[in-house]
């Protein structure tokens, strides 16, 4: 028959039937890969998205940033379209802002307007701008990805950048195109446009000049969509704003436009121009003020900073180990407290290295893979707490199935229970008079008989933190103190007793069960037992195909040896329980004991005393 040896041999065979699967279904390997399967797909970057919003929300509460003053947006409104009417409005007005800003002497003007369309005054305007020299148009493409340049008098005369849009899945802008099949971004040319107001005003002063130019990211070559992250530091709100009718009626001081990068762009309410931000959803802000943001973070050399997908991968795998290795050794409350640390410290890492250094780390993706490692360890401890449980329900008491989950590291090694020398106390028991009461029944019968009766010592051994070791026909041989060695005296004694008691436990379940066998028709059952305290080893036995775990040495041959003497010993033996001198020792303060006879024992030179077990004292279970 199989043991419970024999069956946990088969479940580490199962949860390491080979070094590949073993690995695989490990879950420091697994969690790596199931992370990286979900980078993969796109999933983790989608959620990026929100995490995302998240950092730059959390940023802007704990720190005050501020945009660049040296930006200034001059907004068609709702005032503007009161007085002018429905955009678009008279090109005329926009030549009339110009004469008016020429006062204010600003370094450069942005029209984040798509003049295509011709009109009767866009030869004035042409002639005005070519005039003031700092003015760049938006360009954008069309339907068909053709850029549609401004009408011919405009076009002849005026600085032009493309404004294609760049908006995510979920409709927020987060990264701007610099250059769009070689094309300059609006930005990228207002800029342009600002160094060379700077080198016309500060020619004097080579080295302020140099200082004061700002570093523009040159055109890489075979580059067709060379995109930035755009760092929103701060609510578009908080940009030098003007109504245009107030420019226009002279409403604001000049001076506040003075050197200024200025855009012009439409923001009045239910216009065509929607831009969503981290800060600005619903409802959401107006598209010139993501060029605004670009030249911010230009001007200060604070475009968010990303990290590669190469080092993603690799921060992904360590984070996806790293959390296992962690969280594997932990017991389920203490598993749940580094749950809750993990992902805030992360989290909280971050934002500082958002807030500090603009350094936009993944958020989700790391935070998900430490949830993934939980999971995956508890499926995987979960999956074989299931089949050892079982396993064990049918050999063992539930406490010490529960015992020898929690000391499971170690007795188990490399998918193998380990070899270990311990003191345990054996137990030996056997049918009497089983070969003619085999022979006077049918196989199936027999079968039946046998099954019922080891079905009840098993009981009695697994009520008394035994394991049954195996099934010899119709011997059972139990041991008490395995898997794992038992260093003290007292946890030995403890073993000798919980022996002892098993074994009478065993003789008084045959009383019941020999009437419910009576009243069936089948044959009575008497058994002898034999228990000896002493050195055994425990270990897998066997070859790679076929293991058992059992233990092996003169103290299981010794218990046998007992079990065999009960047949001549007839007094004062009610029991049928014949013990060892050692195991006698650590018994006799608990049981009543009669000597019996002195043997030799197999590799000693003295003889050693044997006892019969009369019962307990003082009628103690």
């Amino acid at each position: 028959m199989k043991s419970w040896q024999k069956s946990l041999r088969d479940i580490c065979k199962h949860l390491g039937i080979s070094q590949i699967e073993k690995h695989l279904f490990h879950p420091h390997l697994l969690t790596a890969l199931l992370s990286l399967g979900l980078w993969q797909i796109g999933a983790w970057s989608t959620l990026e998205l929100l995490g995302f919003n998240l950092l730059f929300n959390i940023r802007s509460h704990l720190s005050d940033h501020h945009w660049d003053q040296r930006i200034a947006v001059i907004a068609i409104d709702d005032n503007t379209l009161a007085e002018y009417g429905e955009f678009p409005i008279s090109r005329d007005r926009y030549t009339q802002l110009l004469d008016t800003l020429a006062a204010s002497h600003p370094a450069a003007i942005g029209f984040d307007i798509l003049l295509t369309e011709p009109s009767i005054h866009d030869q004035t305007l042409a002639e005005t701008m070519e005039f003031s020299g700092n003015v760049v148009l938006a360009i954008a493409p069309n339907s068909q990805q053709k850029i549609i340049p401004p009408v011919p008098e405009l076009d002849r005369v005026a600085i032009k950048g493309q404004i294609a849009s760049n908006a995510d899945i979920d409709g927020i802008t987060r990264q701007s195109y610099l250059y769009l099949d070689q094309i300059p971004s609006f930005s990228i040319q207002l800029l342009q446009t600002y160094n060379y107001s700077l080198k016309s005003t500060l020619t004097s002063d080579a080295q302020k000049l140099q200082e004061s130019l700002i570093s523009i990211p040159p055109l890489k070559p075979k580059n067709n969509l060379q995109s930035v992250w755009i760092n929103w530091i701060a609510p578009t709100h908080k940009f030098p704003t003007y109504s245009f009718i107030d420019i226009i009626e002279k409403k604001i001081d000049g001076s506040k436009l003075k050197n200024k990068i200025i855009l012009i762009g439409l923001t009045a309410t239910g216009t065509k121009d929607p831009l969503k931000t981290p800060f600005e959803q619903t409802p959401p802000t107006s598209g010139v003020y993501v060029h605004a943001a670009v030249i911010d973070n230009l001007l200060n050399q604070r475009l968010l900073q990303k990290m590669s997908w190469q080092l993603e991968i690799c921060l992904l795998l360590i984070i996806g180990s790293g959390a296992s290795f962690l969280l594997i050794p932990l017991q389920l409350y203490t598993r749940i407290s580094l749950l809750l640390l993990l992902p805030l410290a992360w989290f909280s890492i971050s934002v500082f290295s958002l807030t500090k250094f603009n350094f936009l780390l993944p958020t989700v993706s790391p935070i998900g893979t430490i949830f993934l490692a939980a999971f995956t360890v508890q499926w995987q401890e979960q999956k074989e707490k299931q089949q050892l449980m079982s396993l064990f329900a049918r050999h063992v008491s539930q406490e010490t199935a529960n015992l020898i989950w929690d000391h499971r590291s170690e007795i188990f090694q490399n998918g193998e229970l380990e070899a270990q020398e311990m003191v345990a106390t054996v137990l030996f028991s056997d049918i009497r008079s089983f070969t003619s009461i085999s022979e006077g029944m049918k196989p199936k019968d027999l079968l039946n008989w046998l099954n019922c009766y080891l079905s009840a010592m098993a009981e009695c051994v697994q009520k008394h933190h035994g394991i049954v070791d195996k099934y010899i026909g119709d011997a059972v041989m139990a041991v008490f103190g395995i898997p794992f060695p038992h260093h003290h005296p007292e946890k030995i004694q403890q073993d000798a007793l919980a022996a002892v008691s098993a074994a009478i436990a065993m003789q008084e379940r045959l009383i019941s069960l020999n009437q419910e066998l009576e009243s069936l028709g089948k044959p009575r059952i008497n058994i002898g037992i034999g228990i000896h305290t002493g050195l055994v080893v425990a270990g897998s036995i066997g070859g790679s195909e076929r293991l058992n775990y059992s233990v092996l040495g003169d103290a299981v041959n010794i218990a046998a040896r007992l079990e065999q003497l009960n047949k001549n010993v007839r007094e004062n033996n009610p029991h049928n329980i014949l013990v060892s001198e050692t195991t006698f020792q650590l018994i006799k303060n608990h049981f009543i004991t009669q000597k019996v006879q002195q043997i030799q024992l197999r590799g000693r030179e003295k003889l050693t005393m044997i006892y019969s077990i009369i019962g307990h004292i003082n009628n103690e279970n």
